[in-house]
């Protein structure tokens, strides 16, 4: 990432040090221009909880595309950098996004954006909390999420959790065939023989069909969405 082009005041990154403007996280270029203008636009209308994983997938769509376009510029700059690993990156900020622990603030106006997308994450899962906790398995989901309220951070996991493979999938959505032999740098992938490496369009299988893989990889080979946003930073910054 271009430091001219980063942000790492401590009024653009939450939970800097405001005394002392050299210290905390710098959001790189990528983080940025994160595609996610469909979520700030999303509305918080009754049927929204249902189009919340729409949402979340469109914008990942939009990055994914972003970053495929720019990726052979970045290649002939930083060649050890493998595309899915930049496409791992920003699920995991998509991620932190809908979970409430996105680091990134932004500039004054941006910042108001980021508020109101919060508030309007918080509006949806505030539904979703409603309905998981009044159906069927209302006692589990009410012993689960009972004091699981404001926020809603545990239930944000749980439904990301719970979606991530699909938002890989839109993420890694290959029409123009882009990603074809697109391969993920560990071997996250499970197989007969254990561990195996993503080999085709960033994903576990074939690359069109979702294959289990170790622990809660299944399609998905990444593990960047449960690394701390401040560390895969400071590693993403380490490499350029």
């Amino acid at each position: 990432s271009d430091e001219s082009r980063s942000q790492y005041t401590h009024n653009r990154i939450k939970d800097s040090n405001k005394d002392d403007n050299k210290c905390g996280a710098c959001a790189p270029y990528r983080r940025l221009h994160l595609c996610d203008y469909n979520l700030e636009k999303m509305g918080r209308t009754s049927t929204t909880k249902h189009d919340l994983l729409a949402e979340v997938c469109m914008a990942a769509k939009y990055e994914g595309d972003s970053i495929k376009t720019h990726y052979t510029i970045h290649q002939q700059k930083y060649g050890d950098s493998q595309i899915c690993t930049e496409l791992a990156r920003s699920f995991a900020d998509i991620g932190d996004i809908i979970r409430g622990k996105d680091l990134y603030l932004g500039n004054p106006e941006e910042i108001k954006q980021r508020e109101k997308l919060e508030e309007n994450l918080k509006t949806i899962f505030e539904k979703i909390y409603k309905d998981v906790t009044s159906g069927k398995k209302k006692e589990e989901a009410t012993k689960r999420y009972g004091s699981d309220t404001g926020d809603f951070f545990k239930l944000r996991e749980d439904w990301w959790t719970a979606n991530r493979a699909t938002i890989w999938e839109a993420l890694t959505c290959d029409d123009d065939n882009r990603l074809a032999g697109a391969q993920y740098f560990r071997h996250t992938c499970g197989d007969e023989q254990g561990g195996a490496q993503a080999k085709d369009k960033c994903r576990c299988g074939d690359g069109d069909k979702s294959k289990a893989g170790n622990g809660d990889v299944n399609i998905v080979p990444t593990y960047f969405d449960y690394v701390p946003q401040y560390l895969r930073w400071f590693e993403e910054w380490a490499e350029d």
